[in-house]
């Protein structure tokens, strides 16, 4: 199974998105708060919510359907290695009018409470310097491979 990378866009304004996420917040059971709702404050929570909340959950094939979904933010260790996937019809450019406003949802955990944004940025910068290296690597092997094809 593969994984989804939580760090993407939110239609509307930055402010607006804060406010919305601030609004759901004060949601909580009157009687007894830690009878849910339950609010996350990591993108890859609230991702796993929001798609949670458009799949038939209650029933046994959404449960094996929510069961297989994952999501992280960043990128780590086992599927670091993974090729890459993008899916065109959830890009931003193709889903958004030029001009209109949107928020990531990293930054908007980051403003409701998420304390582990900074951490994750390291081990993502991290990361991306190992994964930059082995890519030149590959490329000069490749190049050598090339070169002594072309020789042979």
């Amino acid at each position: 199974s593969s994984g989804i990378n939580a760090e993407y866009g939110v239609s509307g304004s930055f402010y607006r998105n804060k406010l919305k996420y601030f609004a759901f917040l004060r949601k909580r059971m009157n009687s007894n708060p830690s009878h849910g709702p339950f609010h996350f404050r990591a993108p890859s929570k609230i991702l796993w919510r929001t798609i949670r909340g458009m799949i038939p959950h209650k029933t046994q094939r959404g449960m094996e359907a929510l069961n297989r979904l994952k999501v992280f933010e960043g990128i780590p260790a086992p599927y670091d290695k993974t090729k890459r996937m993008v899916i065109p019809s959830a890009l931003r450019v193709l889903r958004l009018k030029p001009g209109r406003r949107y928020a990531s949802v990293g930054r908007i955990s980051r403003e409701v409470g998420w304390k582990y944004g900074d951490i994750v940025d390291k081990l993502e910068t991290k990361r991306k310097e190992k994964s930059a290296a082995y890519f030149e690597a590959k490329k000069k092997l490749n190049a050598l491979k090339a070169k002594a094809e072309a020789g042979a």
